[in-house]
Formats: C-alpha cells, structure tokens, sequence
C-alpha cells in the first residue's frame, strides 16, 4: 500500500504548516464552506442527530464539504495540528463521538448527496451525504433500487461503514456486499479508490471497519430491480399469551421461511408508568402481493391495526419515520444469539423477553421513557449471499441461522444518562450471559460466532472483539497502513481494530 501514502505536495503547498486550528485555517485560505456557532446552518445540522446527547457536543465549526477534493484538503490541515474531529453522514449513531465533536471540526457530508445511476447495468454512485428516504426518492420510478436500511432518515454513510441489514439481505447480503468501489479520502489525504482488484484488503475492511481508515465520499454500488413493494405495521397490545405467539413466530419464520423476497422486525415496547405496552411489527415484501400465506403466523395473531399496503419503495422509507424521537437521550445496544431450537425456544426466547420486560420495568419512571426491543431475523441466507457477492470483517457463519437482537432507550432528560448507562449494560449483558449459559448446557450452539452488529453497537461493547481473530488482526493492519500517524485511531470517536 505503499502507493496510498504518497503526500500531496500540491494541497500541502497552499497550507501554511504553522499549528492552527483547521476552522481559521479553511476559511483563510479556501473556498471551502465553514460554519460558525452562530450561524443558521451550523444550528441546523447540529440538530439533525438520532441522540439530543450528540446535539449537546458542541463542534468549534461544521465544515460542508461538497468533492473529495475539498474532503482531501480538510484533511491536510487536520495533518498540520492535534484536533479532535467527527465525520457526520445521517447522525444515527446515538454514541457520543462517533459521529459529533465537542471542540474540535464537525466535517458534515450533508453536500455530498449525488445519486447517478446507469440505467442500463444499475450501477449507482452515491454520496454519504444521503439519507435513505431521500435516496429512494431519487431512485423512484428508475425501476431500481439500493439495499439500504430500514428507517428512511438513517444516513448512508454510517449504515455502509457498519455493514448495513436491509429488508433485502437474504436476496443480496449486507448493503455493503452491493460496493463495486469507494472513492475515500485517505488519513494523509490522497484520494484513491478501493475494490476487489485495487487494495483488496482495504476493500474488505471497509465493509463492517466503521470510520477507521479515511472518509468514504462516493459508494459504487449495484442496484437491483425492483417495482412496487408491500409493507407496513402490526401493532398489538402486550399480552403474556401475544408475548408467547410472537416469540414463537419469529423464531419459525427465521428457520422456515423460503421466500428471500420476504422479511420482519418483531418489536416490543414499553413507554411511562406502562402507558404503552404494545407490539410493534415491520412486514415487508420485495413485490407488489406476498404469496399467501407467508405472514400468516403473525397476521392470525389478531392485530389491533394493519397498515401492510401495496406501495412504493420510497413510501414505504418515508413511512418509516415515526420511529425517530426527536429531541430525546437515545441509547442503543444489540446482541446477537444462536436461534434457538423447537425444543428450547421456548426457555430461550421467552427466558430473554423476560429478562427485558425486568429491566424495563425500572425504568418506567424515568421522564419521558420509550423502551424498545427488536429481534431481527438473521438467516444462514443472509451469510451466503453476502459472502457470494464479497469479504467483508462480518464474516457471518453461511450454516446457522441466528437473531439479532436490539435494544433502545429513549429518555428526556440528560440528567439521567448514566443511570440508562447501567440499564443498558443490564440489558445487553443479561442476554449475553444468559447465551453463554445456554451454550454451555448444551440448550444453544456453541459453535456459532456470534459477532455484535455495528449499526446497532453501544459504545461500551467490544465491536472488534467479537469478530473473527483473522478479521480483526486485517483490520489492525490496514488501519496502520492506511493510518501510521494515527489521524483517525487517536483523534476520532468509534470503535478502534
């Protein structure tokens, strides 16, 4: 990789070498857009985050570049002093630092939005400056579509860095088994463009290495096609019996379900002193009518509301909005288990459904509470096709099918923070321990990985450390080729190889 760290004489002569900070610096000897405290954009964008935590870190600008070329010349000047910084796609990620700063340069990528495709072969550039809803919106009526994620205002940076699990990934894997190639912005500024055949092992460290080794500013991907699709909510009230039959129907879906066109989320939620106590399903169909038959186990459970519908790819993204709380603390956290068995289902999943609703149960007095549970099918399927379309450091096992699992709290005030710390740890680590006794009684595989999926990662979890040794030692390897200054591993927030 040699060629990759070779400087760049010429943006490095328009920079004046004497230790500054990179906002003065830009808006002295650039063209480049730099926002202050004060102005209307900076406050704008400081909103647009999943977390009010994110929002309460204050960057010393937010800097808007719209090419890799001014990308490229941000980073210099970052070479040239010892601020912290953060690059910002959608703001998803609640952890603080990932995607924020306090004190240092914000590098928003809100203006890296383009979205062209070929209409002929699929193939879509686009920026991380998109959001997926608005990306779906541009792809309406092309007849193609993108694996994106599954909340339409997620941005697509983020999502891509972490692998990214779509409605789509048992047809195609990850969303970023879809790159043919990056444009990213390397830590000493060279521009250079990854794939298979072009610094392999950069290639597949981008795919589940988050923020380690550069800012991705353009996604080669293949897009498929795809016409109108079918999907929406069920909601139900929590009942010990509907606990039960929802248990039992995504645990049956994930292992019996043959149709890749199809797919679910299975949410439970509790809000203050139990004014909500509901579940909440995710249906989707890749056509315009799923076969019958195949969301017979969840729809004969008796919703109170069905909002499933014939519609587009882009409504359904704009749909799925509600989602979002603005203006709450959010935390996230995730585990990823073994599915379990007909003969042991029933102590496994209902065994952590209860350790959840314990958990839960003391927070409800918590201002402003919204607490939320997630099992995601994760099939052998998935695996396959994404090792069929590329590497990459997930590295999921194509012969066992497996959950994963998330866990949210919202909450109002950030006076409260740390207590939902605890909770958290609670939550994630009840599960995890619980798994490992599982397995160790013989009620549970034990020769699955079980890797913690990024997109859904609280800081506090060991990312790295649950993936594959060989997996993690290349992605150490890369980040000290790519990175031997330490620009990003020292002066970024995120998980570290």
């Amino acid at each position: 990789m040699q060629s990759l760290l070779a400087p760049l004489v010429a943006v490095a002569s328009l920079i004046s070498l004497v230790k500054g900070d990179t906002c003065s610096e830009l808006r002295e000897n650039t063209n480049i857009e730099v926002s202050a405290p004060i102005s209307p954009s900076y406050i704008a964008e400081q909103i647009e985050y999943w977390s009010a935590s994110c929002s309460a870190l204050k960057p010393s600008c937010i800097i808007f570049p719209k090419s890799a070329a001014e990308v490229s010349t941000i980073i210099s000047v970052l070479n040239t002093n010892d601020e912290h910084f953060a690059v910002k796609s959608g703001g998803h990620s609640p952890n603080n630092y990932y995607a924020s700063v306090d004190g240092g340069p914000l590098i928003s990528t809100q203006n890296l939005d383009h979205a062209n495709l070929d209409p002929a072969t699929g193939v879509l550039d686009f920026g991380p400056g998109n959001r997926l809803d608005a990306l779906a919106k541009k792809l309406q009526g092309t007849g193609w579509t993108f694996v994106g994620g599954r909340i339409g205002n997620t941005g697509t940076g983020g999502l891509m860095l972490g692998g990214g699990l779509s409605y789509m990934s048992a047809q195609h894997g990850w969303s970023a088994s879809s790159v043919i190639e990056y444009e990213l912005v390397l830590p000493n500024g060279t521009i250079t463009y990854p794939s298979a055949t072009n610094h392999p092992s950069l290639f597949k460290a981008l795919k589940g290495g988050g923020n380690n080794f550069g800012v991705v500013t353009s996604y080669k991907t293949q897009a498929y096609p795809q016409g109108n699709v079918w999907g929406g909510n069920l909601l139900f009230l929590r009942t010990p019996a509907t606990d039960k039959k929802i248990l039992q129907a995504v645990r049956d879906f994930t292992e019996y379900n043959t149709d890749d066109r199809a797919a679910v989320i299975v949410t439970a939620e509790r809000a203050q002193v139990n004014l909500v106590d509901s579940w909440i399903l995710f249906l989707f169909y890749d056509g315009p009518t799923p076969p019958a038959g195949i969301f017979t186990n969840f729809t004969s459970i008796g919703p109170l509301a069905n909002t499933a519908r014939t519609r587009t790819y882009a409504d359904l993204m704009a749909f799925s909005n509600w989602v979002v709380l603005k203006g709450f603390q959010v935390q996230i956290g995730t585990e990823t288990i073994p599915l379990p068995s007909t003969t042991h289902s029933v102590e496994v999943l209902e065994g952590i459904h209860a350790h959840w609703r314990n958990i839960t149960l003391t927070t409800l007095a918590v201002p402003g509470i919204v607490a939320s549970i997630a099992y995601q099918p994760f099939p052998k399927r998935i695996a396959a096709a994404a090792r069929a379309k590329s590497p990459d450091l997930i590295d999921a096992d194509p012969d066992a099918d497996k959950l994963i699992i998330e866990m949210n709290y919202a909450f109002l005030n950030p006076l409260d923070y740390d207590l939902m710390d605890g909770k958290m740890q609670q939550t994630y680590g009840g599960i995890r321990e619980r798994v490992l006794t599982w397995q160790a009684e013989g009620k549970l595989p034990d020769n699955v990985d079980l890797p913690v999926f990024m997109n859904y990662g609280y800081y506090r979890q060991d990312y790295f450390g649950r993936l594959k040794p060989a997996n993690r030692a290349l992605a150490r390897q890369v980040a000290e080729e790519v990175d031997p200054g330490a620009l990003f591993r020292n002066r970024t927030g995120g998980w570290k190889p």
